[in-house]
């Protein structure tokens, strides 16, 4: 007669095979005692003992201020198409239902800002139970590289190339930006240090380094030129998410809020302490907007490349 194991104990074997499959991946957070209580249906104690059975067999350990995360040792790895936890896995109506709870989250995130995206807020959107989403998406960490590989999927590059490599690169680089203007939420949710295996994503860092073959640069040079350029353009869209939710939070829009800041500005500017700056910003002609900023450091950025270019050849 078999003896069917604690719940504590199938929590672990669960957790423990998406280890040893690849699905968690060293560093990746694993759910957390109350994400086990919510989706398990168990008591907080049998969450932490599942969890301290994981970190015996040492194949998890906490980090203050981040969770529990999955440990570096050896194991097998992943597919890109596993790790960003592709929209066309599984059977055709699974697919249907991931895109959908995508298309679900995208649309809180565009909307309040991805801080405001939880399973238990898309369950409510969607009209069902928290506990019915995990059977499409492994946590909210899966759901957001869902998001971010769909936003990305909607700057489709042309499948004919303009004829010159400075064409190519600002292609890209203006449909990126304005992916970041539609979804304020996007870049930030990327990161470079770590960044999310998002093959939509990583289309226009192979655009950019297919525009720069052929034209005197080693690879080292080639890849550093794409991902900077990638990097350039998430960089000037970074602080869209935090106007948003300020404007979200205050009533008011980013102009009202510089004319309120006039005051103070000249107040700071009257003694003289900044004249470079005072003078600069007398000039009528001054437009210092965030699409004016973006303009002028992709074409300085692009400049930068040509000359290099240049000298390469």
């Amino acid at each position: 007669m078999s003896v069917e194991p604690p719940p504590y104990a199938r929590i672990a074997a669960e957790l423990r095979r998406r280890i040893e499959a690849g699905e968690l991946c060293p560093g990746d957070r694993v759910p957390s005692t109350r994400a086990i209580t919510q989706r398990w249906g168990v008591a907080m104690a049998t969450a932490t003992k599942a969890l301290a059975v994981l970190r015996q067999e040492g194949l998890v350990r906490a980090v203050p201020g981040v969770g529990t995360v999955v440990c570096a040792v050896p194991r097998a790895p992943r597919s890109a198409a596993v790790a960003a936890g592709r929209l066309m896995e599984g059977s055709s109506e699974e697919s249907a239902a991931r895109r959908r709870l995508v298309r679900a989250g995208i649309a809180i995130a565009d909307a309040e800002g991805a801080a405001a995206l939880t399973m238990r807020r898309l369950a409510a959107e969607l009209g069902t139970s928290a506990m019915s989403l995990y059977r499409h998406v492994q946590n909210r960490d899966q759901l957001l590289a869902l998001m971010v590989d769909a936003a990305y999927g909607e700057a489709a590059l042309p499948a004919l190339a303009p004829p010159d490599w400075r064409s190519c690169l600002e292609l890209s680089a203006r449909a990126q930006w304005r992916l970041y203007r539609k979804h304020p939420w996007l870049a930030a949710a990327m990161n470079l240090a770590r960044p999310l295996l998002a093959p939509n994503g990583m289309r226009h860092v192979e655009w950019a380094l297919a525009a720069l073959e052929g034209l005197g640069l080693d690879a080292n040079t080639r890849m550093h030129a794409a991902v900077s350029l990638f990097g350039f353009v998430r960089g000037c869209a970074v602080d869209l998410a935090a106007e948003q939710e300020a404007g979200r939070a205050s009533g008011v829009t980013g102009d009202q809020w510089m004319q309120v800041q006039e005051a103070r500005m000249a107040a700071l500017l009257s003694d003289g302490t900044f004249p470079a700056f005072t003078a600069a910003r007398a000039d009528a002609g001054l437009d210092l907007s965030g699409e004016s900023r973006f303009t002028f450091g992709l074409d300085r950025h692009l400049d930068g490349l040509a000359a290099l270019i240049a000298a390469a050849a």
